[in-house]
This record gives C-alpha cells, structure tokens and sequence, in this order.
C-alpha cells in the first residue's frame, strides 16, 4: 500500500495568465502558496485483475478503459497499470472550492504510481504529466499554476513563458516575513461549491479583450513578490491582493455575485486591507489579509462563514507511507 499526500494552493494573484490563450503570447506570472490542507490518495495492489476506485462514489470494473472517474482512467493509462488496485482518495477540504483540489488529486495519484512501478519521479515531471492529462488529454480549460504548486510546495513565484517553459521559484523572505503573513491571512468558506470549467471557459473566450487586465495581474504578483522578498512593511501586500481582485473581476462577470461581493464588503469594512475569491469564481473559499489587532473584528463581521485555519506548507506532495519492499 502507497499512501501520499499533496497540499491544496492559495493564489494571491496572477491567475488566468496561466492559460495558455495567454502565455502563448506573452509571459504569464503568479504568486502562490501550498496550504496545509491536503488531498490523500492511497493506492493498492488488489486480488486479480479488477479495479475499485473509491471518491464521492464507488467503481468496480475490469479495466482502466471502464473507469468513469477521468483522472483515474487517464492516470492509469497514462503508465501503463493493467494490474488491478484499488485506489482511494480523501481530502481535507470540499472539492470545487478554489483550492486546486483536481491537480492536487492528480499530482498525488501521479505520485503513488511512479511509486507502485519502483519509479523516483521529480515535481517537475509530476507537474507536467498532471499538465498533460488534465490540458491535453482531458481538454480541462485550465491553467498550469495548480499542478506545480501540488508538485512544488511552498510559497512560490511561477512564470509561464511562450515555448511552454515553466519556471518556479522560491520566494526567498526572511523567516519572521513568512511567519507574519500566516499570521495576517484568514481563510472562509462561503459554503457554495462550484465547477470551474464554466467560469474558465468564458474567461479564455475573453482573454484578448481582457488582456492589458491579464498583464496587470502579472505586474501585481511581481510586486508581490518583491514585497516579500524585501521584507517591506505587510500592509502594501494586503493592499495589492485588494487590487488584483478588483482587477479580475473585470475578466468575466461570473466570477463574482452579489453574495460574494457582500462578504467582501463586510470584510473590508471590519478592518481587512484586501481579500479575493478563490479559484476561478462564483463560489468557494474567501481568502482576506487582515492585522492581528483587528482579526476579532473580521471574524464577528463574517460570523455566518466556517473559518478554516491553515498555515502556508513548504513541501510538495509527497509519500508518507509505504507497505511493502519495492521502496
């Protein structure tokens, strides 16, 4: 048995530069984080040849070919597992949230199959595999920032450049920086889930339109990360994550309603320096950068959302645990 386990991702800005309508002609660029909130896939080997595969549902069959779950089928697939398994997946969070739980999901089912085939396997190739099925494959209307921040780990900033290259960097600040941006960020779940491929699709249908918005996006994680990485005062972070919501809110309509907008507004109205929505939109976890001395003041404001405690999380996926003799 293969246990792993790959953390959920918090985007503070650049999303959307990430799809390749976008970086196929200029460089695309956010800043992200891994959270420690994670997806857990445990797989393994099963009498005979079927295959169990156990998420919101439960599939026996025979063979990959049968599998209804597209990740699974196409992960299987993809290396070549004809032996039977079975494969289960739990998570710390709800799925179609904004948490990037589908690349985090494909990353950790990835993982646990180089390792079932003795395989040591690099983030960056687990990156571009997930890539691969969930863009290519799957013809998912996403981005890349989801799948190498699951691989990755860690607070990073990650460039998508024209000839498909992807560079991900570290985001080099002093401890006392990382550990006062945890302490500034809140995370609330509206209790609305959504898919995003439909608020994706309409935002690459509207990515020439909204381009110079795309760009400003970019400009804003750049600031972002300089911030960090100089050490500057907190705030101008927590303002320019205000900025870069109110920039993609101009990408497409439905990223945002007038419930998630009223959230915000108590939001920033009982002391918060900036937030967004999670993901692509219309539902999910609002994110907020607030100051300790008024963080009871934001949680009485939004006292009708579950509140969930995290911490930023420096490793990628990874296994935690092997039964056997092929590790």
């Amino acid at each position: 048995m293969i246990i792993t386990r790959t953390p959920f991702r918090i985007s503070f800005a650049g999303g959307g530069s990430d799809l390749e309508v976008f970086h196929s002609q200029e460089p695309g660029a956010v800043i992200s984080t891994a959270i420690d909130k994670y997806m857990y896939l445990t797989v393994k080997e099963r009498f005979g040849d079927s295959f169990r595969v156990s998420y919101s549902q439960t599939e026996l069959v025979d063979t990959p070919d049968e599998i209804q779950h597209p990740i699974v089928r196409e992960c299987l697939k993809s290396l070549d597992i004809r032996k039977g398994l079975e494969i289960v997946s739990v998570a710390d969070l709800p799925g179609q949230s904004g948490m990037g739980s589908s690349s985090s999901f494909t990353v950790g089912l990835l993982h646990a199959l180089h390792v079932l085939n003795g395989h040591v396997v690099t983030a960056k190739r687990l990156a571009e595999q997930a890539c691969n099925i969930e863009i290519n494959i799957l013809k998912e209307p996403i981005g890349k920032q989801d799948q190498y921040i699951a691989g990755f780990g860690g607070l990073k900033f990650i460039q998508f450049h024209p000839d498909g290259t992807v560079f991900v960097d570290p985001v080099v600040c002093r401890r006392g920086t990382w550990e006062e941006l945890n302490r500034r960020l809140l995370l609330f779940f509206t209790g609305k889930t959504r898919r995003a491929s439909s608020v994706l699709k309409k935002q690459k249908s509207n990515c020439e339109s909204r381009r110079p918005a795309l760009r400003q996006l970019c400009g804003i994680a750049h600031q972002m990360r300089n911030i960090l990485s100089e050490g500057r005062d907190l705030n101008a972070f927590g303002r320019l994550l205000h900025d870069a919501w109110e920039t993609k809110k101009t990408l497409e309509s439905s990223i945002s309603n007038g419930d998630i907008d009223a959230v915000y507004n108590r939001g920033m109205e009982a002391g918060a320096l900036g937030g967004k929505l999670l993901g692509a939109g219309d539902g999910g976890f609002v994110l907020f950068f607030c100051e300790p001395h008024l963080q009871s003041q934001l949680r009485e404001a939004l006292f009708d959302l579950t509140e969930v405690p995290f911490r930023m999380e420096p490793e990628g996926s990874k296994v935690i645990f092997v039964d056997g003799d092929r590790w």
